[in-house]
């Protein structure tokens, strides 16, 4: 049978697998976090119809002379340039603004993905449309563990930030040195206990002949007293009071005529809070906002990178695994050692070029009928000989 044939038989397999790959990245256009994928074609094994002959004296060498097999899919590459960014306005949508990959956990098997859409399930795990479990580090008591293990991110339901004990407050401003004696300011602000509970902290200023004097109570029975003196507006005296554990630092008060402006600038301590909210910052951190006020990290996402990205499998739902190829993943934290920050409230789109697409599209086509007419041909060849005979 005719070589020719056979030829044009590969080629029209090898054209069909470009018809493949581009109608799949066309039906992925709008894919989150989709890679657009390119064949890549090779000749096979020529066969030998003459071999090279060296030159000899008064006689040239010659050339091989040999008949192409046809043609075969060396590959088929993975683009993973960066594709472009849609705002969602949903806080739990993200994107990586760069190099890595979201790790998720399927079962035992890890899973790498670009789609950031993501959000919580009922247990407060961050998941994927198709139940994924988004993986990051853990923190404790607001610290994130850099480089452990990784665990499930979870936004924890019912979680509290504890109170703490006020221990110290800040005074600061003016006690007007022109005020008359026995002149009376009083300053209140709100001091807890271990347990949350809320008392009012009370100091006095008395204007005295020599100066100020501070007594201060926080209307359990407990006081504490001071005095201060100025000269020329500038402390000489005394700097803090203590009432029931708690220190009013006085340091900033000043002494000057006429301006009345003594206030408590800051003062610690807190009542329990609950969890009433949360961000995702550029660094992936979960952070979550108390309804005391405070805000504290409750973990932070993870990126991982590869040696060779194009060399990971893709397993279907937008996710990707290792294999000998890709090398191992090099997890770490978003915007670091070459890892892309992460946007929130933005999806990435797919990468794919409709344009080229379409142009890859006429390609095959054309390549795929000009390799039928290869056959049609060869066969017109096959007919004649059988005519030979009549």
């Amino acid at each position: 049978m005719l070589r020719s044939l056979y030829s044009g038989i590969a080629g029209l397999r090898a054209h069909q697998s470009m018809l493949d790959v581009t109608g799949n990245n066309i039906a992925n256009v709008n894919t989150v976090g989709f890679k657009s994928s390119s064949a890549v074609f090779q000749d096979t094994l020529s066969q030998m119809t003459q071999g090279a002959g060296g030159p000899q004296e008064g006689l040239g060498g010659t050339n091989p002379a040999q008949i192409g097999l046809g043609v075969q899919v060396a590959g088929i590459s993975t683009n993973f340039s960066q594709g472009s960014a849609q705002s969602t306005g949903k806080a739990t949508d993200l994107m990586i603004s760069g190099e890595g990959f979201f790790v998720t956990r399927n079962g035992n098997q890890n899973v790498y993905t670009r789609a950031g859409s993501f959000d919580f399930d009922d247990q407060g795990r961050l998941t994927t449309p198709d139940g994924k479990i988004v993986q990051g580090y853990p923190a404790t008591d607001g610290v994130v563990n850099e480089g452990g293990a990784l665990t499930d991110l979870t936004l924890p339901v019912g979680l509290t930030n504890p109170a703490q004990a006020t221990t110290k407050a800040t005074v600061a401003g003016n006690l007007p040195s022109d005020a008359a004696t026995g002149t009376v300011l009083t300053r209140d602000v709100d001091a807890y206990d271990t347990a949350g509970n809320k008392r009012t902290l009370a100091l006095n200023f008395t204007k005295t002949a020599a100066g100020w004097d501070v007594a201060g109570s926080d209307g359990t029975g407990a006081t504490g007293t001071t005095s201060l003196a100025f000269t020329n507006g500038t402390q000489t005296g005394a700097s803090s009071v203590s009432v029931a554990g708690v220190t009013a630092d006085l340091s900033g008060v000043t002494g000057y005529a006429t301006l009345s402006t003594v206030a408590i600038s800051d003062v610690d301590g807190r009542q329990a809070g609950t969890l009433d909210g949360y961000t995702i910052s550029k660094d992936g951190t979960l952070v979550g906002s108390f309804s005391n006020g405070q805000s504290a990290s409750l973990g932070r996402i993870a990126l991982a990178t590869f040696t060779n990205p194009a060399g990971l499998e893709k397993v279907g739902d937008s996710g990707y695994t290792v294999t000998a190829n890709s090398g191992q993943a090099t997890l770490g934290d978003p915007g670091s050692a070459g890892r892309g920050a992460l946007s929130g409230g933005v999806l990435e789109m797919s990468n794919v070029d409709l344009s080229q697409e379409f142009t890859n599209l006429i390609v095959a086509q054309r390549g795929f009928q000009a390799n039928a007419r290869i056959i049609t041909t060869s066969d017109s060849v096959l007919e004649e000989l059988v005519n030979l005979k009549r």
